[in-house]
Order: structure tokens, then C-alpha cells, then sequence
């Protein structure tokens, strides 16, 4: 009999350790999940050649997805993702790199966005006069 009364105890004691932390937090009140950890960044960029958005058959398009990591089809997405959030998603406050030499050829590049920026949906479209003037926006957001 002090065998059963010793492991009875032992039971007991080794229950209430391993099931009395278990036993106070099912008595707490459970935390709501936040909405969302992070607001959403996805984009569609197209380029064709014209005057206008309206009447261009895009010849390119490329996904963006900055958050919650930079992905996509873009050729070149973390730095993309980085020189969007520091113009703070604007695309006509990307830099201008001063150092390209573009000539003065007219050949117009339609250039469109599509989706949301950090939660706000973004259209956007920007006719460039060639290819080269338009590879000069930015280091790589409409280098595509």
C-alpha cells in the first residue's frame, strides 16, 4: 500500500506541473490576431511603344510584390521594392540618374502601373520618349 500511495503522489505532482501552466493560460482571455502584419504591395508594371496607355498592346509586364518580402517576375525586386519605398511609393519622385546619356530619338515608351501600394491602389502611366529615358527613371523600377 505505500507503494500505491507514493505513486499516487508522484502522479499528482507531475500532473500538476506538466498540465497547471497549460490549465492558466486556457483561463486567459485569448488575444485577437491582428488585422494584418503588414499592409499589401503589389504591382503590375507594363511597357509598350506609342503615344498613350489607351490603344498600346503591352509588349512587357512584370509583377512586383514588395511586402512582405521583395518578389515577383521583376528583373531586379529587392532594389526596386527599395527605391519605391524611399521616393514613399511616388513613381514621378523616382531620381532621374544624371550620368546616362540618352539620345534624342522619339520613339515613345508607354509605361503603366497597376495594383496597391503599402494598402492604397495605384494606377499610373508615364509616356517616355524612348527606351533610354525611360531606363534613366529610377535605377531599376521601370528597367524591365
Amino acid at each position: 500500500m505505500p507503494n500505491t500511495a507514493r505513486w499516487a503522489a508522484t502522479l499528482t505532482l507531475t500532473a500538476t506541473a506538466v498540465c497547471g501552466p497549460l490549465a492558466g493560460s486556457a483561463l486567459a482571455a485569448p488575444t485577437p490576431a491582428p488585422a494584418s502584419l503588414y499592409a499589401p504591395s503589389a504591382l503590375v508594371l507594363t511597357t509598350g511603344h506609342g503615344d498613350g496607355a489607351e490603344g498600346v498592346t503591352p509588349e512587357r509586364a512584370v509583377t512586383l510584390s514588395c511586402a512582405p518580402t521583395a518578389s515577383g517576375t521583376h528583373p531586379a525586386p529587392v532594389r526596386a521594392c527599395a527605391e519605391l519605398r524611399a521616393s514613399g511609393g511616388d513613381f514621378d519622385a523616382l531620381d532621374v540618374r544624371d550620368e546616362v546619356m540618352c539620345t534624342k530619338q522619339f520613339d515613345p515608351v508607354v509605361v503603366t502601373v497597376d495594383g496597391v501600394w503599402q494598402g492604397r491602389r495605384v494606377s499610373y502611366e508615364r509616356t517616355f520618349a524612348n527606351e533610354c529615358v525611360k531606363n534613366s527613371y529610377g535605377m531599376t523600377v521601370f528597367a524591365f
